[in-house]
């Protein structure tokens, strides 16, 4: 069970059964949160499941998370769902790829710092403060 939740219902595993590699699995678990984020209206509501998701990914992931294997994704899920809240059309676009590319590249302030924490909370973390930087950019062009 844990280990279908840290994938994020297996989208984690997909890489590594097509090519042998947990390369790439990250931007699956991100992919979910789009029919997600698409799915409710609400961003007060958006708000309470993403924290929930959260909540059970450190549940799911705590088992395995000793050196983040790339097949847990469900803090890519969190994070890029994060990201997205209450925006739409390119706002959301955007704040999708600046999450994932925060996440990918560890370059923003506090993402790299947020990964260093122990076990579970560190794969979650950094996918959150990720994700509030998605959310900014996102936040920003709607300002725009």
């Amino acid at each position: 069970m844990r280990r279908l939740v840290a994938s994020s219902l297996g989208l984690g595993l997909i890489p590594q059964r097509i090519r042998g590699s947990d390369e790439g699995a990250g931007t699956f678990g991100a992919a979910l949160a789009i029919p997600l984020a698409l799915a409710f209206e609400n961003p007060l509501i958006e708000v309470a499941l993403v924290a929930i998701v959260a909540a059970v990914g450190l549940w799911a992931a705590w088992p395995f998370s000793a050196g983040d294997p790339g097949w847990i994704v469900i803090d890519e899920t969190a994070g890029a769902w994060l990201a997205v809240i209450g925006l739409g059309g390119w706002p959301f676009v955007t704040a999708w790829v600046v999450a994932r590319l925060a996440d990918i590249t560890k370059f923003p302030p506090g993402v790299r710092q947020a990964e260093r924490l122990p076990g579970a909370w560190g794969v979650m973390a950094d996918d959150l403060v990720a994700g509030g930087y998605g959310l900014a950019a996102g936040l920003l062009l709607t300002l725009l």
